[in-house]
């Protein structure tokens, strides 16, 4: 099961992923609010380090960097990008199915899914307030013949790339899996800067916008560690994670990833 098993997920991906942030929760019944006051959530945007500057060296290894990427598209790695895309609970954890030894989806994990709610609502609100003060083209928003690796509409293809949200949430989400199964927790963590680097195969973000998403997803788990509401959810959804450990069941989907993994990036 390699490339025919990515590409039968990748449907799901491509039908279920939209860009453009914030999106509400794929559960109608989902928190609407993170764990962090607006307050302090002004305060971690603002000590994000700002947006390459355009025409800088680091801004022409970007897009060189994203210029390459263009070998990938279609391939077994772009097609698990498309599965990144989408990291709205519970089809967000999935992708730590793999590092974890479980298989989300199995059965219900409510607490668990109304923790990571909102925990991206947290990183994500953080990651759009840096956006809003560093303007920047996506790379298919500057060449906007370029495919995505998901649903898109005119305004989602001209919205803002740095830093990337998505890749904010999966380093949160990295944390918060690593505390729940810290046994696991170096498989959770590049399963997570995985799922940011998917952004840079598929051409929604530039490697530096993955890297300062990551920057703020760590940023805001420092502040939520010490938040007492994540604790007691976090010790609320151990048990789920624990059953489904227990349980024994794999992904499918396991052998596709490792193989797409094993495509180096170009």
């Amino acid at each position: 099961m390699k490339t025919a098993g990515l590409a039968g997920l990748a449907v799901a991906g491509l039908l279920a992923a939209c860009a453009g942030a914030p999106r509400p929760p794929l559960d109608a019944d989902a928190p609407r609010h993170g764990y962090l006051s607006d307050e302090a959530k002004a305060d971690l945007a603002a000590g994000v380090a700002p947006r390459p500057v355009a025409g800088s060296l680091e801004d022409m290894a970007d897009h060189a960097a994203s210029e390459r990427m263009r070998a990938l598209d279609g391939g077994e790695r772009w097609l698990l990008a498309t599965l990144h895309a989408e990291v709205r609970p519970p089809l967000g954890q999935q992708s730590f199915d793999c590092a974890l030894g479980v298989r989300f989806g199995a059965e219900p994990t409510p607490k668990l899914d109304a923790l990571m709610t909102r925990v991206l609502l947290d990183a994500n609100d953080v990651a759009e307030r840096v956006k809003a003060a560093n303007p920047r083209l996506r790379p298919i928003g500057e060449d906007r013949e370029r495919r995505a690796c998901q649903t898109i509409d005119a305004a989602a293809r001209s919205s803002d790339s740095y830093p990337s949200g998505t890749a904010a949430v999966a380093a949160a989400y990295g944390e918060t899996l690593s505390a729940l199964a810290p046994d696991h927790a170096d498989a959770v963590r590049a399963s997570a800067n995985q799922i940011a680097l998917s952004r840079v195969v598929c051409a929604m973000h530039y490697p530096s916008d993955v890297t300062g998403g990551e920057a703020v997803g760590r940023v805001v788990m420092s502040r939520l560690v010490a938040d007492p509401a994540y604790q007691a959810d976090l010790l609320a959804a151990k048990a789920e994670i624990d059953a489904a450990r227990a349980r024994n069941q794999t992904s499918p989907a396991c052998a596709a990833e490792r193989s797409a993994y094993r495509v180096p990036l170009p």
